[in-house]
């Protein structure tokens, strides 16, 4: 019977093979995604978090007045922590060997999401909404994607995703105070249209 290939691979090897191409930091050769490919996904992704963290910034200055205190300073906390993420995703891309892209000129053609505004609290409130979720999807993709391929960027991946379904959430919640109306709509659009012959609600 043919021997089982060892699991772990002896230390002699693993020392010999950390020495070749050592300008590639942490990019060795048991890395099984690809390196440019998973920049060029992270450079999205940081121009993604950047026009989110412009989109809440903007969005926490013009959310004035007495009854949207409170969600402008929800808007200014969420633009920190895209600040973080956008942080954590550019020294990822360093250490894959790339230069992070931070230039303006190209932001919103390499986001994912866009950069709307609006007039009324509402607006702004779901603007950012949508935003989320389409973060929320895309990213879910990408932890999909990378894998065990390269769990260090599924990680990160893992840990923005989770920050970002928390900012979903919040932002439903302020929709239902300021917008209970339109929740209420949506509620009932996720459970769908009555069965048929069923008699609506009093």
């Amino acid at each position: 019977m043919p021997q089982n290939k060892p699991f772990l691979t002896d230390v002699r090897t693993l020392r010999d093979r950390a020495r070749r191409h050592v300008e590639t930091g942490p990019v060795t050769e048991t890395y099984g995604a690809d390196a440019a490919g998973t920049i060029e996904i992270l450079q999205s992704v940081l121009a993604t978090e950047l026009v989110c963290v412009m989109r809440y910034t903007q969005h926490a200055i013009i959310a004035t007045g007495l009854a949207s205190e409170s969600v402008s300073a929800e808007f200014a906390e969420h633009a920190k922590e895209e600040q973080d993420h956008a942080m954590w995703v550019a020294e990822r891309i360093n250490q894959l060997g790339g230069d992070p892209d931070f230039n303006p000129q190209t932001l919103t053609a390499r986001s994912a999401t866009e950069y709307e505004t609006g007039e009324e609290l509402v607006t702004l409130i779901e603007e950012n909404l949508v935003a989320e979720r389409i973060v929320i999807d895309h990213y879910r993709e990408l932890i999909r994607h990378f894998g065990d391929a390269d769990p260090t960027t599924r990680v990160l991946m893992e840990r923005i995703l989770a920050v970002e379904e928390d900012h979903a959430s919040d932002m439903v919640d302020l929709l239902a105070i300021h917008a209970p109306d339109r929740t209420a709509q949506g509620a009932m659009a996720g459970r769908g249209a009555p069965a048929q012959g069923a008699r609506p609600p009093h």
